[in-house]
């Protein structure tokens, strides 16, 4: 089992950032497009496939690909939630890279891309997890908690019992992520001054 120490270094903001999101972010900077709009919808499938397959390549499967079917599929389903997010849908999507409205086909790849992203930190997030606590070993768990309330019990609402562990070892993975949130929001707040 790994340490609070090594966990919540895997997890602090810059560690995510320089492993996962820079290069995603540097992946999407790097996909120019000649033209901001398509003229229909084959069109746009085509091109959503090909960044899609482009981004997957640069930053998650390194060098391999999916099928262009699979490629469709995949970024008509992240646009979808992307696009749900904010009110709209696929069809939302196809009418801004149609219309070049709200940003046209580039925010289109940029909502692909931060999709791509999110899921990303969340998979880097979860192996964290996964290799600092076996998800299947309920001693690890407590002894994950209790050394989350031994080092940061204080910052706990006075009702969170820091001497049992065992009470929230079955959400160590949620009390973790909020701790982490918490100091990011104090490191956040430091840096202001």
């Amino acid at each position: 089992m790994g340490s609070l120490r090594g966990l919540l270094a895997e997890l602090d903001e810059t560690a995510i950032a320089t492993n996962v999101a820079i290069p995603h972010d540097e992946a999407r900077m790097r996909y120019s497009l000649m033209r901001n709009t398509v003229q229909d919808y084959n069109e746009f499938v085509d091109v959503i496939s090909t960044y899609y397959n482009y981004h997957l390549s640069e930053c998650v499967i390194h060098g391999g690909s999916v099928s262009r079917t699979e490629a469709a599929g995949r970024a008509k389903d992240s646009l979808q939630q992307e696009y749900r997010r904010i009110g709209g849908d696929i069809n939302t999507a196809y009418n801004d890279a149609h219309d070049g409205t709200n940003g046209g086909l580039r925010i289109v790849l940029d909502k692909l891309a931060d999709r791509l992203k999110t899921e990303s930190v969340e998979r880097y997030i979860r192996d964290a997890f996964d290799r600092h606590v076996e998800p299947v070993s309920w001693e690890q768990k407590v002894e994950i908690m209790s050394q989350v309330l031994m080092q940061f019990g204080h910052l706990f609402p006075s009702s969170v019992r820091t001497n049992q562990p065992e009470r929230y070892a079955s959400n160590y993975e949620e009390l973790i992520r909020a701790l982490v949130d918490a100091l990011k929001k104090v490191s956040s707040d430091y840096k202001r001054f």
